[in-house]
């Protein structure tokens, strides 16, 4: 398998906006995608976590990939489905959505919550592979799955090398893992997920990254890879610093209804999570605003 063209550089992992009702809001997710394009986005993934797509209906993430492809600029930029589920059969569905509206790429975390063994993760990846046509990234996610992958099993090792994977979203801080991927098979894509590590995440060897804070803080991470690209490593981790002050603050409130807040202090209204996410007190609101205006 050739290394897939065109797939590195910034992905926002794009929020779910909700209306007054909270019903999806299309228009608010066409303006964020406006916005972060002209920020420096490569390309966005639809219905991840940081979209809410666990306190999500079938039929809302559906309408998500939809709105997402009814983009007007959508020739311009790159569309990755999560298409994860506990059930293959539902995740096989999203994915069998998303090669319908014609989409870039497709990712999954591995199937969570009852922590299958790496046999059967290896089985629920191919299945999604065989059943539609798309490039498969795996969505490496330890935190919130519950499950570590084991790289030296010889079923993980397969997918990673035979072309049932396309490339790893490193959700993890074990940035020593993603450069064994990388090492396994250099043509993968291979993406850090963490925010907080994205220059540890590029000197090992990964093509971009796909982010939850992108939503609002794209110009700052452009500098930070502008500076890395310059190799300007003092100046990275200067950038580097405020990007963690930033996330610092918003995981101390609770991490998708500050980047919500956030994104309507700056002209995106975008509704609040879905219970049980917390709402935040106005002390919490004033914190997050006061760092990140000191720091983006």
């Amino acid at each position: 398998m050739k290394k897939m063209q065109d797939m590195g550089g910034f992905f926002v992992a794009a929020l779910t906006p909700y209306d007054e009702q909270g019903r999806f809001n299309a228009k608010a997710l066409h303006a964020i995608m406006d916005r972060t394009i002209e920020q420096g986005a490569s390309g966005f993934l639809i219905g991840g976590s940081s979209a809410e797509c666990p306190l999500l209906s079938h039929e809302e993430r559906e309408a998500g990939l939809v709105a997402a492809s009814e983009y007007a600029g959508r020739a311009g930029t790159k569309l990755m489905a999560s298409v994860a589920a506990i059930s293959t059969e539902e995740a096989v569905a999203y994915a069998k959505v998303a090669g319908q509206l014609r989409y870039d790429a497709m990712i999954s975390t591995v199937p969570y919550y009852y922590k299958f063994g790496m046999k059967n993760i290896a089985r629920y990846m191919r299945t999604l592979r065989e059943a539609v046509d798309l490039p498969l990234f795996l969505y490496n996610f330890p935190g919130n799955t519950g499950v570590e992958i084991d790289i030296a099993d010889p079923d993980i090792r397969a997918i990673l090398t035979d072309g049932t994977i396309a490339g790893v979203k490193q959700t993890s801080l074990n940035l020593h893992q993603m450069e064994r991927i990388k090492n396994l098979n250099p043509d993968l894509v291979i993406y850090g997920g963490f925010d907080e590590v994205y220059i540890g995440a590029r000197m090992l060897g990964a093509d971009g990254a796909i982010g939850s804070t992108f939503n609002f803080t794209l110009p700052l991470f452009t500098k930070i890879e502008a500076a890395y690209a310059a190799r300007d490593i003092e100046l990275a981790q200067q950038l580097q610093r405020r990007a963690n002050n930033i996330m610092e603050a918003l995981v101390s409130c609770s991490l998708f209804p500050s980047i919500k807040h956030i994104m309507k202090v700056q002209g995106i209204d975008c509704g609040a999570c879905r219970a049980p996410f917390p709402e935040l007190t106005q002390e919490q609101k004033a914190y997050v605003e006061k760092v990140v205006s000191e720091n983006l």
